[in-house]
């Protein structure tokens, strides 16, 4: 899930894609970095985190926006979810058609962007983003779209990429190289985080950090065991931010007040 420095990068959004056209063997970068001592060790850290934001998931409609080969999605239909998943990439969505065959789960994966969600309001309990936003030029903009989708309770959970990391020095290096898929990234704090989420009207907002040692991989096996800790006490120096926050229950009653609005006014 964390976007691999060996060429394996969630990549989401239209003028992502444009990258994407230029890595066509992306399903199998994928692969090839969690093969790596490095990519096994990270993914696992993150995507235990993640699972652990999303509670049980039996019954749940869930949508992972940005769902990559849908390694998450299969893994939360795998634990009883309803799940959905969309990507700009068709090679992607392929590979995660066939994850879930293999796994004998029924997941709905289409090729959509985040940016125009192709579903009605209020259509999921809980919306998943891993590494999409860090790609997107108006994060806030596709930010409103996930939570137009959420129903009012609902919760949101978004995986950003640090500023404050080893990881994201090498990769804006890589960026101030030419590398198509670094050079326009966006690394945000923790309180930058916050405030677009509360901006998107979301509330009970939360950032947790994980992944503390650099993108090396006796590092990840030497401190991987302590990272969990380390990111129950900070999330400065963090890899990878995590954000969970709420739909407010109000969005019900306000919707319905504006229905009422337009209904007099018409």
């Amino acid at each position: 899930m964390h976007v691999g420095d060996n060429g394996g990068s969630k990549l989401v959004t239209a003028q992502s894609a444009r990258c994407r056209d230029d890595l066509k063997g992306l399903p199998a970068a994928y692969a090839t970095w969690r093969e790596s001592e490095l990519g096994r060790i990270t993914d696992t850290l993150e995507q235990d985190l993640i699972l652990r934001r999303v509670g049980p998931p039996t019954g749940l409609r869930i949508l992972d926006a940005g769902c990559g080969d849908g390694i998450l999605a299969v893994e939360l239909a795998a634990r009883g979810a309803q799940a959905t998943g969309i990507d700009t990439s068709p090679g992607m969505i392929a590979a995660a058609r066939q994850r879930a065959r293999g796994r004998g789960v029924s997941v709905d994966f289409e090729q959509a962007a985040v940016e125009a969600l192709p579903f009605a309001a209020g259509s999921f309990d809980v919306v998943i983003a891993i590494t999409v936003l860090c790609f997107i030029g108006d994060a806030a903009g596709a930010l409103g779209e996930m939570a137009r989708v959420l129903k009012p309770g609902g919760r949101l959970i978004i995986g950003e990429l640090g500023r404050y990391s080893s990881w994201a020095l090498v990769r804006r290096i890589k960026g101030w190289l030419g590398s198509p898929v670094w050079g326009n990234t966006h690394f945000r704090t923790r309180s930058e985080f916050t405030r677009l989420a509360i901006a998107a009207g979301l509330s009970d907002v939360s950032v947790s950090g994980a992944i503390f040692y650099p993108p090396i991989g006796i590092a990840a096996r030497l401190l991987g065991p302590i990272d969990r800790k380390m990111g129950a006490c900070a999330s400065l120096g963090a890899a990878f931010l995590m954000l969970n926050a709420a739909k407010s229950k109000s969005a019900e009653t306000d919707t319905e007040l504006l229905r009422v609005l337009a209904a007099r006014l018409s």
